[in-house]
């Protein structure tokens, strides 16, 4: 098989995978609240990521991962995993799956609004227009297309939504700093953000042993949205001839979402929807090419 292909490849399986999650989301926190699924789902990540360093040879690159390699870990763990989804899950919790997943989408618009103060980059024209489409989608989907009403399903689920790209757009802006091994990164990083849940619920006091098919659902999302796919889409961007070849394919897993929402969720996909997924993608494509 050709590297070409194996990239393709890698890339789909973790499209597919990513575009269960919507689903697996909503139909977890029907058992488990919002830290429970995190915690959970933590756990199992950790230990898949452990597993994968043991295969690939990699552990004793823990051994060498200097203090600063720590400290930034103990920053990005709780960036990504505590507090984008304890907010995410939240958003989740309050919001229809197609809504939560589809306003999350808005996170490669936030990354470049983040860069003008933070990496000092300067905002074109068109980067402008890019913006007002991916916001007028967010509009759209929010009202259920009455642009007009500003009635929001649910006003904090919304913001919690938006918000949870903020937390997103950040860690993906310390993680292009962090030259380390990606692997190993993102393993200690959840270890971190495992310990700030486990703080959490013993402050709280907040622990029970969830049903069977809680615990389903948090296996599931550990292994699918925050291990193993991870390491597919690695290994993607590994194989491909350039990162654009599979990078774009990224955004079919929101439209492929929504179709698996409606018949797993039993949601009725909205037209406006569908209508706003469609701006913030135009509008974050549109940025890309601005970049190039």
């Amino acid at each position: 098989m050709k590297p070409q292909q194996k990239a393709y490849l890698f890339a789909f399986a973790a499209i597919a995978c990513w575009s269960t999650i919507g689903s697996a989301f909503k139909l977890s926190l029907r058992y488990l609240d919002p830290l429970g699924l995190l915690l959970f789902s933590s756990i199992v990540a950790v230990i898949a990521l452990f597993i994968i360093l043991l295969v690939q040879g990699k552990l004793a690159l823990l051994r060498k991962t200097s203090s600063a390699g720590i400290l930034n870990s103990a920053l990005m763990g709780l960036l990504n995993p505590y507090l984008y989804y304890i907010v995410l899950l939240r958003a989740y919790d309050l919001l229809p799956a197609q809504e939560a997943g589809t306003l999350n989408y808005i996170w490669p618009l936030v990354l470049v609004l983040l860069s003008i103060p933070l990496l000092g980059q300067k905002i074109s024209a068109w980067s402008i227009v890019a913006v007002t489409l991916s916001f007028l989608g967010i509009l759209l989907i929010s009202t259920h297309g009455n642009l007009l009403s500003f009635k929001f399903t649910s006003t904090a689920g919304v913001a919690l939504a938006l918000v949870s790209s903020v937390f997103w757009a950040l860690y993906w802006i310390l993680n292009l700093k962090d030259k380390r091994e990606p692997v190993v990164k993102i393993f200690l990083n959840f270890c971190f953000g495992l310990l700030y849940v486990f703080i959490t619920i013993a402050a709280a006091k907040h622990f029970w042993i969830p049903p069977w098919t809680g615990i389903a659902g948090a296996v599931y999302i550990g292994l699918f949205e925050m291990g193993i796919t991870f390491v597919l889409w690695l290994n993607a961007l590994k194989y491909s001839e350039t990162t654009a070849k599979v990078s774009n394919l990224i955004y079919l897993s929101p439209f492929v979402s929504l179709i698996i929402i409606h018949f797993a969720v039993g949601e009725a996909i909205l037209l406006s929807t569908v209508a706003g997924l469609g701006l913030i993608v135009a509008g974050i494509l549109l940025q890309q090419y601005v970049k190039k």
